[in-house]
């Protein structure tokens, strides 16, 4: 089976994709999908990349960057066209990179989240706060990933000035409750295929309301409780994910989803779980891509 991993980078996760792929005997290769054109004709959907046309492409893997985004969708787009299997559909991927509509999404299912407003006025932001319970609070940024673009407002007077703030500069940005009791620790489950392949806990570093690895964050493995496990189950699908990392914080009143990953990196749950989650991506990447073309077979 020919695989192509949709990616700018160089990075654990790429790698361990490809070195379980061709341990499986596939052929896989990781293309900057930036570099990639289509052409757009009637019946007839292409991909270019560097002036090869990828016609005879099994499935892919995208891992499109936030920055990229709508490029990066309408590559997928391109691809689905041509009938070839994503684990990431186009549709998915522009859910899941909108916090503001997948809050909206997740809020209609009847998921639990933290409490968040969104708002555009800047006279707006004393009864923001006062909504919200008062400080402390969370604000961040729609655009936001890694932990950048998010803020800790102590009080209620920091909380307006960061409000007032983003306003100023035209960003868009949800605030939220800040959930005290989570100690700057989250959980992460990892769903391929719907089943939780593995879970840790984030733990920040000693001050840090953040939990990101990237940011400095420990990672332990954890056993998720069956209301967590149900939960992030959930969220997944409520998103169109058949891949996602769920990022789940625990409150008081349970556990509460903070925001779901179409593109989650292995290189952190793999080292503290110890189990080979990359060999699960591509298994259940193949076992799509067989299935669609049997399906299309019959449907010829």
């Amino acid at each position: 089976m020919k695989i192509v991993i949709l990616s700018r980078e160089d990075n654990y996760t790429n790698r361990r994709l490809v070195e379980e792929a061709e341990k499986a005997g596939h052929e896989v290769r990781v293309i900057d999908f930036t570099r990639c054109y289509v052409q757009l004709e009637q019946s007839k959907p292409q991909v270019f990349f560097e002036g090869e046309s990828l016609n005879d492409i099994d499935a892919i893997i995208p891992r499109i960057g936030a920055s990229v985004t709508s490029y990066g969708a309408a590559i997928i787009r391109q691809f689905e066209m041509m009938g070839v299997y994503s684990s990431v559909s186009s549709l998915a991927l522009v859910r899941s990179r909108d916090k503001l509509r997948s809050y909206q999404l997740l809020s209609r299912a009847k998921v639990g989240i933290p409490k968040s407003v969104f708002a555009r006025r800047t006279q707006d932001a004393a009864s923001i706060v006062e909504m919200l319970g008062g400080a402390p609070l969370i604000v961040k940024l729609l655009e936001g990933k890694m932990g950048k673009g998010v803020v800790l407002a102590e009080t209620r007077k920091a909380a307006k000035s960061v409000i007032e703030a983003f306003y100023s500069i035209s960003a868009e940005f949800l605030v939220q409750e800040f959930i005290e009791e989570a100690h700057g620790a989250d959980v992460r489950a990892l769903i391929v295929g719907g089943e939780i392949v593995g879970a840790m806990m984030r733990q920040g570093e000693e001050g840090e309301f953040r939990s990101n690895l990237h940011r400095g964050g420990k990672a332990l493995p954890v056993e998720l409780s069956k209301k967590e496990h149900n939960l992030a189950l959930k969220a997944a699908s409520t998103m169109g994910l058949q891949i996602a990392g769920v990022d789940i914080i625990r409150s008081k009143r349970g556990p509460l989803i903070l925001e779901i990953n179409s593109s989650p990196g292995l290189e952190g749950i793999e080292k503290a779980t110890k189990l080979d989650i990359a060999g699960s991506v591509i298994d259940f990447v193949v076992k799509r891509a067989q299935g669609k073309r049997r399906r299309d077979k019959i449907g010829a």
